[in-house]
């Protein structure tokens, strides 16, 4: 049965997130690297930031990357849980090699010195996720290597990238957000977002989420400054899960002419592969009955 292709594309409405905003700047960043690391660094200037500006993917765009001695940071936000991290981090680490190194070096008949690359997620979505999990490359291949290849490499793959999530909405990994005052208050910001929206329209709801945290001392200098940009981006990401969800069912309703099973297939794939979810949140989000679901799922599998 053949799949329905994903081709990542330049989106150009991409609209930047609140979460990239507040730890572009170096101070903040500083903060975050040395909470995650143990590290006690202190002079901001001590970072190097890199972030891949025009480097967008399936509608994401590269959130922060940095340089700090001789190792590699690559800092994504979600509020849904993709597997696909993996992939795009491979997009985006090959870009910012190539930057470095250009095309003199890589002929070289010395070996080409490149920083240590590593990859973190920071979650806050809605759906339950662990404190911590690993995404790997690998888990994306769909064919094992042929015998002789199984025979030499043991059934390792020849290229494997690993992104370590982390949740960090309320209740998980609390110790890592009282070591970070901005990561702290960047999810106090958006628990009172979500609170609000319950009884408020969204925009009144940021609003108020927005004036909280002012008068609590919570971003005050980052959300005083930025309020204009942070109330845009806000209703924006608060908007975005739905507008996914609403795509899929009119793409849906579109394919039912040529084959209701199939188009079926092809917005279960596209909502586990583009947005994160899992099988069962995007059964949930078609509306397929309980009966055909096992169906689904073999063909998931073929």
């Amino acid at each position: 049965m053949e799949r329905t292709k994903e081709v990542a594309t330049p989106i150009r409405n991409y609209k930047d997130s609140v979460f990239r905003m507040l730890f572009s700047e170096k101070k903040p960043l500083l903060s975050l690297y040395n909470a995650l690391n143990g590290t006690d660094y202190t002079d901001p200037e001590e970072l190097e930031i890199n972030t891949l500006e025009n480097a967008i993917y399936l509608g994401r765009k590269n959130d922060v990357s940095f340089i700090i001695g001789s190792q590699l940071y690559l800092y994504e936000h979600q509020s849904t849980m993709n597997p696909n991290i993996p992939l795009r981090n491979l997009f985006y680490v090959a870009s910012l090699y190539t930057r470095m190194v250009g095309t003199r070096n890589e002929f070289s008949s010395q070996p080409v010195s490149l920083p240590r690359p590593y990859f973190v997620v920071f979650y806050n979505g809605t759906e339950e996720q662990p404190e911590h999990r690993i995404f790997r490359l690998s888990d994306l291949y769909e064919s094992k290597p042929d015998r002789e290849m199984i025979r030499l490499t043991k059934e390792q793959p020849e290229l494997e990238l690993k992104t370590l999530a982390i949740n960090i909405n309320k209740g998980y990994n609390e110790e890592l957000k009282k070591s970070c005052r901005d990561l702290y208050g960047y999810m106090v910001y958006v628990d009172k977002v979500r609170e609000f929206a319950k009884n408020h329209p969204l925009e009144k709801a940021v609003e108020m989420a927005i004036t909280y945290c002012i008068q609590n001392d919570i971003l005050a200098e980052f959300l005083s400054k930025r309020r204009t940009e942070v109330m845009s981006m806000s209703i924006f990401e608060y908007n975005q899960e739905e507008h996914f969800r609403q795509i899929a069912k009119e793409n849906l309703a579109a394919g039912k002419n040529e084959g209701a099973e199939m188009a079926t297939l092809a917005n279960l794939r596209s909502l586990m592969e583009t947005v994160g979810w899992s099988a069962e949140q995007a059964f949930d989000a078609l509306r397929i009955p309980e009966a055909e679901r096992e169906k689904y799922i073999k063909m998931l599998k073929q």
